[in-house]
């Protein structure tokens, strides 16, 4: 899953309009930004194999970011650092923390059994990239109900919804790219942990001009 995760950011932009987007946008995917960086430092490892139906990944190594533990360090990591180093409320604090977990429970969602449930315990994964097309469907469904409300919020703040709306299409994108241009079998290698932290920091940077101001209020006439 990679667009489908982006959709619990939109929904608690949606319910929450003072949590700045870029730390929702980072944080769904904070999970793997921290794979994608122990990808290219060797610290956790991945393979990729076509043939496999849906995604091609091959997740057999990843305790320090995909496991239950590890999910639940990085979420409260989150949700302490937003509140101290951005002083946000502690409603938005929670839920960017949220917001990071919910990487966890989708990818169990889609995974297969690959998340551990304690170190060197039992992986789970309900293997819905098994089914391409139904988990191509949860994904896109997702992203539109939630941007359907993070587009709703935008216009009830007096913002215009094209932003969001380009946004999404964005990733949209990118997933069908991905779904086209397949990693080649094999290994990760340090090159391609690199190249996909780089999308989730494009994506986090595009996000910063997004949150705007809200629209003036018309000054009563004299």
């Amino acid at each position: 899953m990679f667009a489908g995760h982006y959709a619990a950011a939109f929904a608690v932009k949606a319910a929450e309009p003072k949590a700045p987007l870029w730390t929702l946008v980072a944080g769904c995917q904070l999970i793997d930004i921290g794979w994608s960086i122990f990808i290219a430092t060797g610290i956790e490892h991945a393979e990729a194999d076509p043939s496999l139906p849906g995604s091609a990944f091959v997740l057999s190594d990843m305790p320090w970011t995909h496991s239950l533990p590890a999910a639940i360090v990085w979420s409260v990591a989150a949700g302490l650092l937003a509140s101290a180093a951005l002083r946000l409320s502690t409603r938005a604090a929670v839920l960017i923390g949220a917001v990071v977990f919910s990487h966890w429970l989708l990818d169990l969602l889609v995974h297969r059994p690959d998340l551990e449930l304690f170190p060197n315990g039992p992986k789970v994964g309900l293997g819905l990239w098994n089914l391409p097309v139904p988990e191509q469907a949860v994904e896109m469904g997702l992203l539109a109900v939630a941007g359907i409300f993070w587009g709703a919020s935008r216009k009830s703040l007096g913002q215009s919804a094209w932003p969001a709306a380009l946004f999404m299409a964005f990733l949209v994108a990118l997933q069908i790219v991905a779904m086209f241009f397949p990693i080649p079998p094999g290994p990760l290698a340090a090159q391609q942990g690199l190249s996909i932290l780089a999308i989730y920091i494009l994506a986090t940077l595009l996000a910063i001009p997004l949150d705007g101001k809200r629209a003036s209020s018309p000054q009563a006439s004299p």
